[in-house]
């Protein structure tokens, strides 16, 4: 199998490595070509076009920042495809821009699969990814190496592109809101006057902690914001699941107050850093 991965930033890197890893060849493209350029170390083709990105792929995988950056680099690249390969959307882009994605595939006659990912840095370069993937039953096994390569497992959500889009916004929900949360508790803490490790040991262990919880909170504690998931593209996920609740009749309630709280970081100046900077929203 020959992958090509659009877009090799702090996703697509660690995914191009961990196919690496597991001997399947890559073909990587970025628009920022120095970006891509590391990865030759790891055994990489990189490309100063998509359209050559793509052009002896089997596999390609998008992972870009919104719609219409992906809906931009597919036009491009989507004539020069051969061998029937199939078209993976990795990126964020909400049930609604998978549809217009979705679309665009098939007026070029390419197979489909929506696929965006849960996990951060870290997951991607560990392959440890999970993929929340819809598509007909005929793609699974052509892209099953490329997923079992990059993660630990693969939710089949359904034959629709757009049902995988859809669960994605509903784990980021809860992802937003549970950081938001952890900023809370540890500026209310520090507020108190008290040390917030303790908020972290009181929980540790208990039916409340996670993993989660620990590791965005050793950030806040330490007030270093290394971007495994920039605060700037929760926003933007925030907008699209804001956006699909209003169309299913969902109460916004909740994810306006946490919409509020990240934007009062980005004022800050912290929209490029990791989304644990959001508990400088919750400080005097």
């Amino acid at each position: 199998m020959r992958a090509a991965v659009l877009g090799t930033g702090v996703m697509g890197a660690g995914m191009v490595r961990s196919l690496r890893r597991a001997d399947i060849e890559v073909n990587a493209w970025n628009r920022t070509r120095d970006k891509a350029e590391p990865l030759a170390d790891d055994g990489a083709r990189v490309y100063a076009t998509a359209a050559e990105a793509v052009a002896d792929a089997d596999v390609v995988l998008v992972m870009l920042f919104d719609t219409e950056a992906v809906l931009e680099v597919m036009a491009e690249a989507l004539p020069a495809t051969g061998n029937g390969a199939v078209w993976v959307q990795c990126s964020t882009i909400g049930p609604e821009g998978t549809e217009r994605v979705a679309d665009l595939a098939s007026r070029f006659g390419a197979p489909f699969v929506d696929a965006p990912v849960l996990g951060t840095k870290q997951p991607a370069e560990q392959g440890a990814l999970v993929f929340l993937a819809s598509g007909a039953k005929e793609l699974r096994e052509r892209v099953a190496p490329a997923f079992e390569a990059m993660g630990s497992k693969t939710i089949w959500v359904g034959t629709e592109p757009g049902r995988g889009s859809a669960l994605k916004l509903v784990c980021n929900a809860f992802v937003g809101t549970l950081t938001a949360a952890v900023g809370q508790s540890v500026g209310l803490a520090t507020q108190l006057g008290l040390d917030p490790q303790l908020f972290l040991d009181a929980l540790d262990g208990g039916a409340s902690d996670s993993p989660y919880v620990h590791l965005k909170g050793a950030m806040m504690l330490k007030d270093a914001y290394p971007a495994s998931f920039a605060l700037d593209g929760v926003r933007k996920d925030l907008g699209l699941i804001r956006a699909v609740e209003e169309q299913s009749g969902t109460r916004t309630t909740l994810t306006e107050a946490v919409v509020a709280c990240f934007d009062a970081a980005a004022a800050q100046g912290h929209g490029a850093d990791d989304m644990a900077a959001v508990v400088t929203a919750f400080r005097d």
